[in-house]
């Protein structure tokens, strides 16, 4: 039994004295700085992911009031303040804010370009009652999130679109 035991001794202490890394180890650390550099990155280059985060997050908006009083059969209002860039809304979990600094105006079906002002809009059991578009606009780059009343398609594209 003794022999044993210093022979167990012997293979985990080997383990522990070998040199170098193995292949494994170094695969783990060139993908946790992959992650890393890909994360830190994108913050560093470009205003343009300034209105992409702020589109998306304008869309994911829209698609979360339609879909959610279209499950509950209740009515959320979502209210734009163009001249303050503020979006006001009730929805399933209350009421919230959220400011958007490149919000530049909206397009309903029923009025047109909507540049200035207060808008509201109301999202019922059947969805939204008429399309709508946010037009975004920072120092170089358009972008506009329309939400679609026929199939409640939220869509984020690139340049003002009517």
């Amino acid at each position: 039994m003794r022999k044993s035991l210093s022979s167990l001794f012997t293979f985990h202490h080997s383990l522990f004295t070998r040199l170098g890394f193995t292949l494994l180890e170094l695969a783990i650390v060139v993908f946790i700085i992959s992650m890393l550099a890909m994360l830190v990155f994108p913050a560093f280059f470009g205003s343009g992911n300034k209105i992409k985060a702020e589109a998306r997050k304008t869309a994911s908006l829209l698609r979360y009031l339609n879909d959610n009083a279209i499950a509950t059969k209740n009515i959320y209002p979502l209210k734009f303040s163009l001249s303050d860039g503020v979006l006001s809304w009730q929805g399933p979990d209350g009421g919230k804010t959220e400011r958007l600094k490149s919000l530049a105006s909206l397009t309903l079906t029923s009025q047109g370009n909507i540049r200035e002002g207060e808008v509201t809009v109301f999202f019922g059991p059947l969805g939204i009652r008429e399309s709508l578009a946010v037009h975004l606009r920072d120092e170089d780059k358009d972008m506009t999130v329309s939400l679609s009343s026929v199939s409640g398609r939220v869509k984020i594209t690139e340049g003002k679109q009517e």
